[in-house]
Order: C-alpha cells, then sequence, then structure tokens
C-alpha cells in the first residue's frame, strides 16, 4: 500500500502547538487553508460545553472562515484540534462529527512528556480512520 504524505512548513506546525500549548487546559480548534502552496490558520474559537475534552468551533467565526477561504480562492486543507489530556488519535466523537471526508484532521496531544505529538488523519463517514504520514518542510 502506498502510505501518503503530508508537508506542512515549520513556522505552521510550530504556530498551531503554541496555539495548543497556550490554551493548555481546552481543546483548541481551527482551519488551515491552501492556496498555491500557501498555507493559511484560522483559530477558531471552542464554545463546547466541556471543552477540555471536546470541541465545537463558534458557528459565525466558522462561516466566516470559510467566507475568506471562497472568497480567496482558497481550499479548506484540514480541521484541527488539540487534546490536552488524550492522545493524538480520533476520539470516537471526533469521528461522529467529522463532516469533511475530503480535509485532513490534524490531532496535537498535550499528553506527552516534554514533547508535543501531531497526528494527522483521513476520517471517512463509513468510520474509516486512515493516518497520514506528517513532515515539516522549511518555510
Amino acid at each position: 500500500m502506498n502510505s501518503k504524505i503530508v508537508e506542512l512548513p515549520r513556522k505552521l506546525v510550530n504556530q498551531l502547538l503554541h496555539q495548543a500549548q497556550v490554551s493548555a487546559e481546552q481543546e483548541v480548534c481551527g482551519f488551515i487553508s491552501i492556496k498555491n502552496n500557501i498555507y493559511q490558520h484560522y483559530k477558531v474559537e471552542n464554545v463546547a460545553e466541556q471543552t477540555d475534552v471536546q470541541f465545537l468551533m463558534e458557528p459565525k467565526q466558522q462561516l466566516a472562515a470559510m467566507k475568506t477561504m471562497r472568497e480567496s480562492g482558497e481550499e479548506l486543507f484540514a480541521i484541527y484540534h488539540s487534546h490536552p489530556s488524550a492522545p493524538a488519535i480520533p476520539s470516537a466523537r471526533d469521528i461522529e462529527q467529522a463532516t469533511y471526508p475530503d480535509a485532513y484532521y490534524l490531532i496535537i496531544s498535550l499528553n506527552t512528556k516534554g514533547v508535543l505529538e501531531m497526528r494527522c488523519f483521513k476520517l471517512l463517514h463509513d468510520e474509516n480512520i486512515i493516518e497520514i504520514i506528517l513532515e515539516m518542510t522549511e518555510d
């Protein structure tokens, strides 16, 4: 089987990891778009009832980010969120709420000793989970 590799710029990876660290008590979330191999990062507020174990994107911010992407000719590349106290693997809720089968799902775990972990997945409607190899590139 041919493994898919996703390359992300180190600067973007560092931004996502920093965002997760700064808000270590709650799941952070947002979008990453791409246009002409240039990535944009859209942070969206988590408004879930229990932000420490789940995420729910603030609807107005979510729509605004999608509108900006569409108007700028950007494509949705990935949806990201963090797990403050769980591994960087999709939870049952993550799989259930995955509504963008063409997007990658990036999960950042703070449940590590000293080193943050970020993993990439494709979450398909039939509950099929495919892990994608994630590599960093220099900017």
